[in-house]
């Protein structure tokens, strides 16, 4: 008996599909473009491609895993549902006030304050208040309840969050809320904060909220017609979907918080990167996935992904728990421009939809991807021949957009546009790396993405790292990503005093999180023995504005000695000050079966399946062109070269080698 697991990642050009058989490890890969009008058609698409190419029935699939961009994007683009947000009386304005910083690139005399989610005649005050150690200071007024009610019917709203001052230190009243607003709203999606974020700072949980409200409609009608396409096929698996903090969890838990998923695809990439790079015996590794329009960095030491509670999507910090890392707007999709004599490139990208010029799909724009194409980087076609690149429409994007206005000549402008989104590239390196203390050169970059091997040797060489590692298939990793993946969620609570607990009561609100944990495994019907739990705390120096995070150590005063530690590591320093312990965490972890990774053979010596003039920054050469399947274990091939293959093609400039590792991974090391 074999069961077949099919893990799906949307990006913004395209979509990735793995089946893989749970008995054997082998997997059929699939690629098609997304449809960003309707996510779901690109995903069914991939399905059928991938069971077709694997000739199984869609009745073997047992587990269907998903990371999506659906509310990345609806919070992105500011497109989620009409909501109101209902909080205390007095702090109507808490969203319009914010916080006194602006984005770290934002010149300070002319950056305007973006408009919030909601603005203030959608937000709803009722009568309330809870102290900060949970005492009730005012008793909660129905009535007042009922009039917010009667507001929301009023403005048509389609979704509403509730945010109470306090909350997470006294849940009674904003629960009691949300069940009026439900029984007075029928139809309308009403979340509550504690179910989103139980933690102190009212203006990040404000905007938690409203964000996982806004959202929640168009999340619930995208996995219902998931659901529906997938019992179409015959697939009556359950559908699993990835969270930003590099875990699964199932529709019902997904529905009821979709902001969990907000960087649902790349957190995938993280976990499949880690794998490919342990089975390859790799433990400190930085992470590139360049896809069409963004490009996502990670760094992992010590072979353990680093979750943040300070992470952003778009222009509003969304403190849910996240694999900690970087975006930038550099992808195969990247629009060049010249402006006042300057190139730029990206963050704009041509997307899926009309796509680069060498698309043929009505493209003018010069892009990353025309740029490859030009200078010889990338084949005549993509995806088996399904996909033709047109090499004369992107020599004239470049000319007309770059090269001309520039005065250089076509390839040397070529050239310009990749150095600079490597350079962009490379800062978002150095802020993971060096800005944390980090050296890049003690680590591997593990290049993957759709163009992310096409990068991977020229951002090494900018760093002075000598080892890229590409996976097997870097094209679609993210999708690789999901089948290493276990479930997991995360439950907070913030004390409700400044300063250290007693250890009596950090055990006890421990304990409250690890029944929540428990109550959470029964839902998700994880078996006993695949559950697991670890114990957080987030801590700061008395005065200081946010936390570090460190394990808990059993008791306060061990717990406070490992944030010193970390403390020291983090900023080289210590501070005589007092600590205070803000929040505990539980994170609860349900273990799904392992993905078995075939090992990759040894293969007589291979032949060149053809030779492409390429034109480096050194000069053009005639350079051998491999294909991946025919590089077997143990092999050792002299740059230059190129290697293809259904889902990235990865570019070795000279001077690197390519080395053949029997896990199935591509490394590239420098001479």
């Amino acid at each position: 008996m074999t069961s077949l697991s099919v893990a799906v990642d949307i990006g913004g050009t395209f979509t990735d599909v793995t089946l893989q058989d749970a008995a054997s490890g082998q997997a059929w890969r699939a690629k098609t473009p997304s449809v960003p009008s309707d996510p779901s058609l690109a995903f069914i698409t991939g399905v059928r491609l991938a069971l077709e190419a694997a000739g199984r029935p869609a009745t073997e699939v047992t587990r269907v895993l998903h990371g999506t961009t659906v509310a990345t994007n609806l919070i992105l683009e500011g497109k989620g549902a009409t909501a109101a947000l209902v909080t205390t009386a007095g702090f109507r304005h808490v969203l319009e006030i914010g916080r006194q910083d602006i984005p770290r690139r934002a010149n300070l005399y002319s950056w305007i304050k973006p408009a919030r989610p909601v603005p203030p005649s959608r937000i709803l005050e009722v009568v309330e208040r809870v102290g900060p150690g949970g005492s009730v200071v005012t008793p909660l007024d129905e009535a007042s309840v009922a009039e917010a009610a009667e507001a929301c019917r009023r403005l048509g709203v389609s979704a509403v969050g509730v945010c109470l001052l306090h909350s997470f230190a006294h849940p009674a009243h904003e629960l009691r809320v949300a069940e009026l607003l439900r029984a007075a709203l029928p139809g309308i999606a009403v979340t509550a904060s504690v179910d989103v974020l139980p933690v102190v700072r009212e203006y990040e949980r404000s905007l938690a909220t409203i964000l996982n409200a806004s959202v929640m409609p168009a999340v619930s009608t995208y996995v219902a017609r998931l659901e529906q396409r997938l019992a179409e096929e015959g697939i009556a698996a359950p559908l699993l979907l990835m969270q930003s903090n590099g875990g699964v969890a199932g529709a019902a838990t997904i529905r009821r918080a979709p902001a969990v998923t907000a960087l649902s695809g790349p957190a995938a990439g993280v976990v499949g990167a880690l794998q490919v790079a342990q089975a390859a015996g790799i433990g400190n590794i930085i992470t590139v996935d360049i896809g069409g329009t963004s490009a996502d960095i990670c760094l992992i030491k010590d072979g353990r992904i680093g979750l943040t509670q300070q992470g952003r999507v778009g222009e509003w910090p969304l403190p849910l728990p996240m694999v900690d890392m970087i975006t930038v707007g550099a992808g195969g999709g990247s629009i060049a421009r010249v402006a006042d004599g300057a190139l730029t490139v990206g963050p704009a990208s041509a997307g899926a939809e009309p796509g680069p010029a060498c698309y043929g799909r009505g493209g003018t724009m010069a892009t990353t991807t025309d740029a490859h194409v030009a200078l010889g980087h990338l084949p005549p076609s993509l995806l088996n021949g399904r996909m033709t690149l047109d090499t004369g429409k992107a020599e004239a994007a470049i000319q007309a957009n770059v090269a001309t206005p520039l005065g250089l000549p076509l390839h040397e402008a070529a050239r310009g546009m990749l150095a600079i989104l490597d350079s962009n590239m490379v800062g978002a390196i150095r802020v993971v790396s060096v800005e944390r203390g980090h050296d890049p050169r003690d680590f591997a970059l593990v290049a993957f993405g759709g163009a992310g091997p096409l990068h991977g040797c020229a951002l090494a060489d900018l760093l002075g790292i000598t080892r890229v590692l590409v996976p097997p298939a870097p094209g679609v990793l993210c999708a690789e990503g999901l089948l290493a993946a276990n479930m997991r969620t995360e439950f907070h609570r913030t004390l409700p005093t400044a300063g250290l607990p007693p250890d009596g009561t950090a055990l006890t609100v421990l304990a409250a999180l690890h029944a929540d944990a428990q109550a959470w495994f029964a839902a998700e019907q994880v078996p006993e023995a695949d559950r697991r739990t670890e114990e957080m705390a987030l801590l700061r120096y008395e005065g200081q504005g946010s936390e570090l995070t460190v394990p808990w150590a059993g008791t306060v005063a061990a717990t406070v000695e490992g944030f010193a530690a970390a403390h020291k590591a983090l900023y080289g320093f210590t501070l005589e000050a007092p600590v205070e312990l803000v929040t505990l965490r539980v994170e609860a972890i349900g273990r799904l079966p392992d993905p078995v990774m075939p090992q990759l053979g040894a293969l007589p010596a291979p032949t060149p399946a053809s030779h492409r003039t390429v034109h480096f920054a050194a000069g053009t050469r005639e350079t051998p062109v491999y294909d991946r399947a025919t590089l077997g274990a143990g092999l050792r091939l002299p740059g230059p070269a190129i290697v293809t293959q259904l889902d990235a093609t990865t570019l070795v400039p000279a001077g690197w080698t390519i080395a053949m590792h029997p896990s199935g991974a591509m490394i590239l090391e420098r001479a």
